[in-house]
């Protein structure tokens, strides 16, 4: 059975493309991995991956449809995906204002645990709540498939998987580099303290992006 799919190595080229763009998941990646280590990092990129699928699945079945022409929806999920974005934003801002320990060992320095759900459940809402993904997997996949094709919904779906998995080996990719250049900056509680601030200042920025994105 042919899913009618075309031009898929211009497909893998733009997922990668989309991938290394600047963006909310590639901030929150990079942001939790130099701040906790390799393992939180893998949480945030596994829940965004799994915000993936979500819109995958939207896509397929025609929910990311309604956003498309439904300004209030699309208004509401902005909305709320915004107000998470500046609800994260101001948790690293306060956590970069706390005043630094004076003591001299080592594990005062040291970065407060984050639970992985906890950082898997941050990725995965701010992937899902973000209108811009659902509106792209809506205009992106139907490029790549044949307008006569029999099984539109499987090759949606076929589409979707491959998104997902090229993003979460791109997300991956990303943790292990940014893992090593976490190391020069390892015991260092200001250091720790400018990452949050930046990290929460990039988050605010984001947030107003959204906030001022309508629909095409």
């Amino acid at each position: 059975m042919t899913l009618g799919l075309h031009d898929l190595p211009l497909f893998a080229l733009t997922v990668l493309v989309l991938n290394a763009t600047p963006g909310v998941d590639l901030v929150f990646t990079i942001s939790r991995t130099l701040q906790h280590g390799v393992r939180t990092g893998l949480a945030g990129a596994a829940g965004i991956s799994a915000g993936c699928v979500v819109h995958a699945l939207a896509a397929a079945f025609g929910l990311a449809a309604l956003l498309a022409v439904s300004t209030t929806a699309f208004t509401v999920l902005k909305g709320l995906g915004a107000a998470y974005l500046v609800w994260l934003a101001v948790g690293m801002l306060r956590s970069a204002l706390k005043p630094t320990a004076t003591t001299t060992e080592s594990v005062s320095t040291a970065p407060v645990p984050v639970p992985h759900w906890r950082v898997f459940r941050q990725g995965l809402l701010t992937n899902v709540l973000n209108p811009k993904v659902a509106l792209f997997f809506l205009a992106f996949l139907p490029q790549f498939i044949d307008a006569d094709a029999l099984h539109k919904t499987l090759a949606f779906l076929a589409l979707g998987g491959w998104f997902v998995l090229q993003s979460a080996l791109f997300l991956i990719a990303l943790v292990l580099l940014t893992a090593r250049l976490r190391h020069l900056g390892r015991g260092s509680a200001t250091t720790g303290r400018w990452l949050n601030g930046l990290g929460g200042v990039l988050f605010l920025g984001l947030a107003a992006r959204l906030a001022r994105t309508d629909l095409p």
